[in-house]
């Protein structure tokens, strides 16, 4: 049998039109991919699963601290990609059973990356479960979250993200809770990583 392809030439167009659309698509994700990358995705996925945390909502508070630059230095002298203050590190160092910490090695991602996540884990915990009020805890200091959430200001719940009272830290918890929704659908459905919340 000899196929016409005369009787389909209608459907040249939508075949073109379907093409164009996901190779627009293809690139789209694409360029996504290169704005949200996933770079030290062993140490994250490790550090991640070791302390309970999805590691994609560690890809987020990476690239918002840092942007993934292992070098990044704040004004305030965060240091790294998860931008650990030296105090908090050592502090947090102490906890984990990390004797040799010296504040120069928070640029190094095998010791940033797991202080950062353990410091994350601790918040989380500390905060009931509550995402929003654990981030903001790790931007603004538990302390300040504490009073906040004591004194009625802020319920620690991200539809009630704009009345922390800290313009910085607001700004930080709704740039991590909406990079972690890019990463979980760029990433999530390639069952790299498994997404909880």
């Amino acid at each position: 049998m000899i196929l016409d392809l005369r009787r389909w030439r209608w459907l040249r167009r939508p075949l073109a039109l379907l093409a164009t659309a996901l190779a627009l698509y293809g690139a789209g994700w694409l360029a996504a991919v290169r704005l949200f990358p996933l770079h030290y995705d062993d140490l994250i996925a490790a550090e991640a699963r070791r302390n309970g945390l999805d590691p994609l909502l560690l890809a987020a508070v990476i690239r918002v601290e840092s942007g993934f630059r292992p070098d990044a230095l704040s004004s305030v002298g965060a240091r790294g990609l998860m931008q650990v203050v030296p105090e908090t590190g050592a502090w947090a160092a102490r906890q984990m059973g990390w004797p040799d910490f010296h504040p120069e090695r928070l640029f190094d991602p095998a010791v940033n990356i797991p202080i950062g996540a353990w410091y994350l884990a601790s918040l989380r915990r500390e905060f009931g479960g509550r995402l929003p009020a654990a981030l903001a805890a790790y931007n603004g200091g538990r302390q300040n979250v504490r009073l906040w959430l004591d004194s009625g200001r802020w319920d620690g719940g991200a539809a009630s993200v704009d009345a922390i009272p800290f313009p910085e830290t607001r700004h930080f918890v709704r740039r991590v809770l909406l990079n972690y929704r890019v990463y979980r659908w760029l990433y999530g459905w390639r069952g790299l990583f498994p997404v909880r919340m």
